[in-house]
């Protein structure tokens, strides 16, 4: 049997209480969770795209929130748009080596993201920009936020720690007051999960009623 000089059970032990820590706190979110899930329910209902970013382990959530909206959740359903901006690899190093890194996600809201404007030549964006960060002091990630906004694109955040820079910058967030990055990212991904509910929900319902 192999074995080491670290108390192995004990790491493994203090891991999991640090994720249940904050998974039980997510129920003081369970409203703000609701709006996020409302707020991107209606970017569908008006045609808009979801778009998604974040680097390193939420790089990994953003496309796992994607693929479970353009793919399925649970139920078999029509594939519902999500980009995520951290997936393309060729496009990030292409935009960090010819722009610099902090460019990489607000490089591609520019290519993809659809403006809007009326008769009165006020400019509106139907798509949204959720963005995933234990920190929120991202660089790329505060740009992309600074782009949306100026196009007047709706932004969510799940953030961590008191929120960064990027709460403010944030329409809606819900920000995990931990200071465990791997802890803020156990509840980040239960959060996905409760919004991917929410979202087949309605898909569902909206399918019956027609």
């Amino acid at each position: 049997m192999y074995t080491t000089g670290i108390d192995m059970k004990s790491h493994i032990e203090s891991r999991i209480n640090q994720a249940n820590e904050v998974v039980q706190g997510l129920q003081s979110h369970a409203d703000d969770i609701t709006e996020i899930s409302r707020a991107i329910i209606h970017c569908f209902e008006q045609g808009g795209t979801l778009f998604v970013a974040g680097n390193g382990g939420s790089a990994a959530q953003a496309n796992h929130l994607c693929e479970e909206l353009t793919g399925r959740y649970r139920e078999t359903r029509p594939a519902l748009p999500a980009h995520c901006l951290c997936s393309d690899a060729v496009a990030m190093t292409c935009i960090a080596n010819d722009f610099g890194w902090e460019q990489v996600f607000r490089r591609q809201l520019e290519a993809f993201a659809t403006c809007i404007i009326d008769e009165h030549e006020e400019q509106s964006c139907n798509d949204l920009l959720l963005v995933l960060t234990t920190s929120g002091n991202s660089e790329n990630i505060n740009e992309a936020l600074d782009f949306a906004n100026d196009l007047g694109m709706m932004t969510l955040g799940l953030l961590g720690r008191d929120g960064g820079e990027s709460k403010s910058k944030c329409t809606l967030n819900v920000t995990l007051d931990a200071n465990d990055s791997a802890a803020i990212q156990d509840g980040h991904h239960v959060i996905i999960h409760a919004i991917c509910e929410a979202i087949e929900q309605w898909v569902l319902e909206s399918i019956e009623n027609d």
